[in-house]
């Protein structure tokens, strides 16, 4: 099946539901190059900041993906129907430090349509996004302590905005 774009204004969609209940992947990196990574993400959100539809995307600087969201302007998010919950529990449970968990996963990446990072064609959405702005999460600015909860470790996520470039669809979802 193909895709197909879907204008910003016309995208409706349940941001708590995509991200608390379906997940997302989180790919950063360039397709052409071979060079990306990946990981399952629940934590994010969708929005305007400075005129500009955004996404928000948080990353640990221990995961693997970092790197890429570091060394790379763009990233896509990738939502999936219920049948590959399995893959993307691996790709949230492996490192792709330690081997290729994108070809164990059975997900196929794809060239985007705007930014270097890929997609899969598997997903049913593909969100593409190329950064504006990243912060550290500062924990004396945390004002509820289930928050600090969230990192026994102090490993805090950097926060990343995205402007969205595009939006595509699978047809038939």
């Amino acid at each position: 099946m193909s895709f197909r774009k879907i204008s910003i204004s016309d995208w409706m969609v349940k941001p708590h539901d995509l991200w608390n209940n379906q997940w997302l992947l989180l790919t950063s990196g360039n397709y052409a190059g071979r060079h990306f990574n990946t990981m399952t993400v629940a934590w994010g959100s969708f929005g305007t900041m400075w005129k500009k539809p955004f996404a928000q995307i948080v990353v640990r600087p221990s995961r693997y993906t970092w790197e890429f969201t570091e060394k790379y302007d763009t990233f896509t998010l990738c939502a999936f129907s219920e049948r590959y919950r399995p893959a993307l529990q691996l790709l949230g449970s492996k490192s792709g430090r330690d081997s290729d968990k994108i070809a164990e996963s059975g997900l196929t990446p794809i060239a985007s349509d705007k930014v270097d990072a890929p997609g899969f064609d598997e997903a049913e959405l593909i969100v593409e996004c190329r950064k504006i702005y990243y912060d550290d999460f500062k924990p004396q600015n945390f004002t509820s302590d289930d928050i600090e909860k969230q990192y026994p470790l102090k490993d805090y996520h950097r926060v990343y905005f995205g402007e969205i470039e595009t939006i595509r669809k699978k047809e038939g979802s």
